[in-house]
């Protein structure tokens, strides 16, 4: 089929890979613009622009698309499907009618279960025991349209959102090749209206850790946010990022250090297994304690 291709984030990349792997022509690549990042804050392509250039795939990153020139140019491109994922910019009706067959985006969720931004935080965050990707028709609504295609996957008692998100990825990449291989027979499902849920972008205020709270939810809070934007407390005066972490039958005062970094919650414990110091990069606690020297009983601020 003739496509265009739309996202921005890692999460697309294994998606935009399999469309052309699959032999369907890309009409055009469309991504968020350019972004300051870095040190010197120099403007850096998205994960997907970079690598729709290193494809050879003509890359559009327009502000917006809700302008009558972007959408006129949107559709003289006359694809007959546009595949999105995690692109970033709502799409206008006059863009998700253009296509000569239909928009299809793809979904870290089990809809109607997580909806919105951060699907995969919140289903771990959650302790949800599964989770998955869907194909599902576009339409005004957040999230909201018709399904033809489901994949469904557990997610592993200490699995980060890093490693399910690596694993989401390419599980979309392989159902949306699917989907578009039998679009003709599949039937869309409307999403029942019980079991909706809403995945709200991640706040940097949920980042930092309550140890008066009890050990699965600090567990859970850990993995969730792993590796973006990091669980984090204090150690002597310093921000410490908890990067992974599984729970511990132990007992303290909330916050104390009980043996290596197994720290007592409001209810149990939680042992901390990598971690990242301000200002260096991720390890192994393990490694961590070899400099940090920190002695059973300390409280964690």
């Amino acid at each position: 089929m003739r496509i265009v291709f739309m996202g921005t984030p890692d999460f697309s990349v294994p998606v935009l890979d399999a469309l052309v792997a699959a032999g369907h022509e890309i009409a055009a690549v469309y991504s968020q613009p350019p972004r300051p990042a870095g040190r010197g804050k120099k403007d850096r392509p998205s994960p997907v622009q970079a690598r729709a250039e290193a494809l050879g795939l003509p890359i559009r990153h327009p502000v917006s698309l809700k302008g009558a020139e972007a959408q006129a140019e949107f559709a003289a491109l006359e694809a007959d499907v546009a595949v999105v994922v995690a692109y970033g910019l709502i799409l206008p009706q006059a863009v998700l009618d253009a296509p000569k067959r239909e928009c299809l985006n793809i979904h870290a969720s089990l809809l109607p279960r997580w909806r919105g931004a951060a699907p995969i935080h919140r289903a771990i965050m959650a302790g949800d025991a599964k989770t998955g990707v869907c194909i599902m028709q576009m339409e005004a609504g957040l999230d909201t349209g018709p399904v033809l295609l489901c994949r469904e996957t557990a997610i592993g008692s200490e699995e980060t959102t890093g490693a399910l998100h690596d694993r989401l990825s390419a599980m979309g990449a392989a159902a949306i090749v699917e989907a578009l291989a039998q679009l003709d027979s599949l039937t869309p499902e409307p999403q029942p209206e019980a079991g909706v849920t809403y995945a709200a972008k991640i706040d940097k205020a949920e980042a930092r850790v309550d140890w008066s709270a009890p050990s699965p939810h600090i567990n859970k809070q850990i993995l969730g946010l792993s590796p973006f934007p990091g669980a984090w407390t204090m150690v002597a005066g310093k921000r410490l990022k908890l990067l992974q972490s599984r729970e511990a039958e132990a007992q303290g005062a909330p916050g104390e250090v009980l043996e290596g970094l197994t720290v007592a919650c409001g209810q149990g414990a939680v042992e901390i297994t990598r971690v990242q110091p301000e200002g260096k990069g991720a390890m192994d606690v393990k490694d961590w304690l070899l400099g940090a020297r920190i002695a059973p009983g300390t409280v964690l601020e």
